[in-house]
């Protein structure tokens, strides 16, 4: 045998693509489904509190820089380990997925409601006393005036956000969430070869791809054009 039949037996070989192929459909289920709910939780707590933020209540906002500054600076795996391991230790069990949505999702809103704030800092001033001058309230202003202008500028760098979180949902293996690393991981210390991490590789190819592709376009498209 030589050196390239050596490499294709241990990366591709087809008899343990097949084998493990419907395990890993399954685990590219699990990471589709996780993805979605992180984003979804994410985006919509992010906006909240930036909206929340805007009151400008000195309480409500110094809750919400914390908030945001821990969960940019901590590492999502150190907080799903004490989710998933410590807080057994207070009577609380939660599952390995709903660790990993909740502390994913809470990483992703701290992200997405400073990328929002900076949105709506950057909408003129003007825009907003124009908005209150028609008889608007200060709640229909930031809905109908400022939101979709603080949107459309945050959609570029949250799209990046959104990639690099959303794949961060390999870290539940960690916890035995059976995503598309955690199955590979599996195969791969069953069969003593490679073949199983390059069909985990494949799986996030065909999974983050449309979404890579998806971002260019966004940022294309709801850029500034000066």
């Amino acid at each position: 045998m030589d050196g390239l039949d050596r490499f294709l037996n241990t990366f591709f070989n087809g008899a343990i693509f097949a084998r493990y192929l419907p395990d890993m459909l399954a685990g590219v289920w699990v990471t589709i489904w996780l993805a979605a709910a992180v984003i979804a939780l994410g985006l919509t707590l992010g906006l909240l509190l930036a909206c929340l933020r805007s009151y400008g209540n000195r309480v409500v906002n110094l809750c919400i820089i914390v908030f945001a500054d821990l969960g940019r600076a901590l590492p999502p795996l150190v907080l799903i380990l004490i989710m998933y391991f410590g807080l057994p230790g207070l009577g609380v069990r939660l599952s390995g997925p709903l660790v990993l949505i909740l502390v994913l999702g809470f990483v992703l809103a701290a992200f997405a409601e400073e990328i929002f704030w900076a949105g709506l800092t950057s909408v003129a001033r003007g825009q907003w006393e124009a908005g209150r001058a028609t008889g608007l309230g200060f709640t229909q202003t930031l809905i109908h005036v400022a939101l979709p202008q603080a949107i459309r500028l945050a959609i570029p760098p949250l799209v990046n956000r959104v990639l690099a979180i959303s794949k961060m949902t390999a870290l539940g293996s960690v916890i035995g969430v059976s995503e598309i690393l955690a199955v590979a991981s599996t195969a791969q210390s069953f069969t003593g070869s490679a073949a199983p991490l390059t069909m985990g590789a494949i799986a996030y190819v065909i999974v983050f791809l449309p979404l890579v592709i998806l971002t260019r376009i966004l940022e294309h498209r709801y850029a500034w054009k000066v």
